[in-house]
């Protein structure tokens, strides 16, 4: 599952540009007798499939190659149709945006010129998350401290039109149970929130505390960005970014950003004779990545060209900051639970008596960690026409936590009522299984602080008027950690939740009509104006 935006959720990566070739499964000959997914079969792929052999499974690199490769050679052993423009492949073009050379942040005084290494002493925020317009790519302008951006701080030095330097930190004198707050990630936030209206040139925010790792986690993030284009700083013209340049950096003895001979000192002051030119300049580098699309054709001549689709994501994060002795992040839960449910789906449908009569079609995002990347270019890009897709069913995250409850996102959170008729079959699913779920509705509202209807691959089938739901069992200590493992799993539960999904899957295929209220038929041009 993503990660809200806090500020930038950017995240280098090798380039392919033929789809990778699959590797014999060593499961590829494995029978299952059950015609409903099994524990049993869910442990045996999800133990190679998070596994520190495919490295976390990062978008854009060869670990996620080799994990798609993995899924096409099981999707090629059960016979199923492929789906993608290449074969079982949907290839997702991606760009990585790199600073270029030309990137340069100065400190000039009469006297001299000093010059601020990009990545190493000050690190570009180039995404502020939420679709919105970048920082601006340039700045200039007298240095003006600003302390620690407390109290009425930001009045005591003029603001506009000057770059200001404040810390992200506690004055000297402050009481400990004030000190944390004043130096957490979110104080970062809080701050800029108080300046960007002032419209400075620029800021730079000086990161001290529990704070002082949010650099460098952006500058990785950076490092490893990928986007699926759009509006960038190459093509934005500033003129059109209300936002000013945002960089963060860390106060170092000496620093020409910090009055001379600082020491803690918060009192704002300009820095007489100093100005600061910053100056931001991208390059874009191709990086090619795929999305796994799979079909199991309907046996209804007039419902066989509709869909109900399963998705989950099969990147996850990667390489990490050692945490514990190791630095590979498995996501076992995250989103390797969903990735083998939706095999154990594919194979139950696949050999099951009496095919459904709806197509079913299976899509395994990439790129979900990056933004949401793969389920936004399928949607924009299907390989079946959109409105073909009766309903989509996300899972994410759906292995851990209480074994009788289950979270439930969609009927409520979708706008104009789109998936309320499709909850209403999920209710009527679950109650005709043998141990039905208690269905958490908690995260079901685009308003709900946590933003979970936001932060899956279901969102962007939601946006395109299909109607959605999305399975999770939730949260936990683990989560983004390298200590989400498949060890952790509870496999009943993971098997549990793939019932109701096969449930809910073979009564939307039979059905009929689709889940959706005549009112909410709208086209799904309609829905994105």
């Amino acid at each position: 599952m993503g990660k809200p935006y806090l500020g930038m959720a950017l995240f280098l990566a090798g380039c392919s540009a033929a789809p990778p070739t699959p590797s014999p499964s060593p499961f590829a000959s494995a029978t299952v007798a059950s015609p409903v997914p099994t524990a049993d079969e869910l442990k045996r792929d999800l133990t190679v499939f998070a596994s520190d052999s495919f490295r976390g499974r990062e978008t854009g690199t060869n670990d996620e190659r080799r994990a798609a490769a993995f899924l096409v050679s099981r999707l090629t052993a059960l016979g199923l149709t492929p789906g993608g423009d290449s074969g079982y492949y949907q290839r997702v073009p991606l760009v990585h945006p790199a600073l270029s050379g030309a990137t340069r942040f100065t400190v000039s005084t009469p006297a001299r010129t000093t010059t601020l290494l990009p990545m190493i002493d000050l690190v570009p925020i180039l995404d502020l998350g939420g679709g919105e317009p970048p920082p601006k790519a340039t700045a200039e302008g007298p240095l003006v401290f600003a302390g620690y951006g407390v109290e009425d701080d930001f009045t005591k030095v003029p603001i506009k039109g000057h770059v200001v330097v404040v810390v992200n930190g506690a004055p000297p004198r402050t009481r400990p149970n004030e000190r944390a707050a004043l130096e957490s990630e979110s104080a970062i936030t809080a701050r800029l929130e108080r300046l960007i209206p002032l419209h400075p040139s620029g800021i730079i925010v000086l990161l001290t505390g529990s704070s002082t790792d949010v650099g460098a986690r952006i500058g990785r993030e950076l490092s490893r960005a990928l986007t699926l284009g759009g509006p960038s700083l190459d093509v934005l013209p500033d003129g059109e970014r209300p936002v000013p340049m945002i960089l963060i950096g860390r106060p170092s003895a000496g620093s020409p950003l910090l009055p001379a001979g600082w020491t803690g000192d918060g009192t704002p002051r300009v820095l007489r004779g100093k100005r600061f030119t910053g100056h931001i300049e991208l390059r874009q580098e191709p990086v090619m990545s795929y999305n796994v699309v799979a079909i199991v054709p309907g046996t209804d001549a007039a419902l066989r060209r509709t869909y109900v689709a399963f998705g989950a994501h099969y990147d996850h994060l990667g390489i990490v900051p050692t945490d514990h002795g190791d630095s590979i992040a498995d996501g076992a839960d995250d989103d390797g639970s969903g990735s083998v449910a939706l095999l154990a789906l594919a194979r139950a449908f696949a050999t099951s008596r009496g095919a459904p009569r709806r197509s079913i079609l299976f899509v395994w995002h990439v790129g979900e960690e990056k933004g949401l990347l793969g389920s936004s270019y399928f949607t924009e890009h299907p390989t079946v026409p959109i409105d073909s897709i009766v309903a989509q069913i996300n899972a994410d995250m759906i292995g851990r936590n209480n074994p009788e409850s289950l979270y439930v996102v969609g009927p409520m959170a979708a706008p104009h009522g789109q998936s309320r008729v499709l909850g209403a079959v999920v209710d009527s699913v679950n109650r005709a299984l043998a141990h039905p779920f208690t269905f958490n509705r908690e995260w079901d509202s685009p308003t709900h602080p946590e933003q979970i209807y936001y932060r899956s691959d279901h969102y962007n089938y939601a946006r395109m008027g299909v109607p959605i739901v999305f399975f999770t069992s939730g949260m936990h200590a683990d989560y983004h950690r390298v200590t989400d493992t498949p060890a952790k799993i509870d496999y009943d539960k993971l098997a549990h939740v793939d019932v109701l999904m096969f449930d809910l899957g073979t009564a939307l295929a039979n059905r009929a009509t689709r889940p959706v209220e005549q009112q909410s038929l709208v086209t799904a041009k309609d829905r994105t104006k």
